[in-house]
């Protein structure tokens, strides 16, 4: 059975650091290039949904077609009553 010592543990304590350390300037230096494409990839999409949806909506509508669409029901939708209103009076 081994036993811990203070070299082990100082070790330990110096990988950690060197761990943290590396990782944060790699963080710098790659972090800013991932979110770039990221975004350039998510304006790319926005951008093809938009022409897509520009496209589908010229082919569907014509110049002369008007479009009426009547209404689903007859009767409007009825609210429901909870309950009674009461009013509280304060007591001196």
């Amino acid at each position: 059975m081994e036993t811990a010592s203070f070299i082990g543990f100082f070790k330990t304590l110096l990988y950690i650091m060197a761990f943290y350390y590396i990782f944060k300037f790699l963080a710098r230096i790659f972090l800013p290039i991932l979110l770039k494409k990221a975004v350039e990839k998510a304006g790319s999409n926005f951008q093809q949904q938009q022409q897509t949806k520009d496209n589908s909506w010229n082919k569907t509508s014509s110049a002369g077609d008007i479009y009426y669409k009547p209404p689903t029901s007859g009767n409007p939708k009825s609210t429901k009553k909870v309950g009674d209103y009461v009013d509280y009076e304060e007591i001196d």
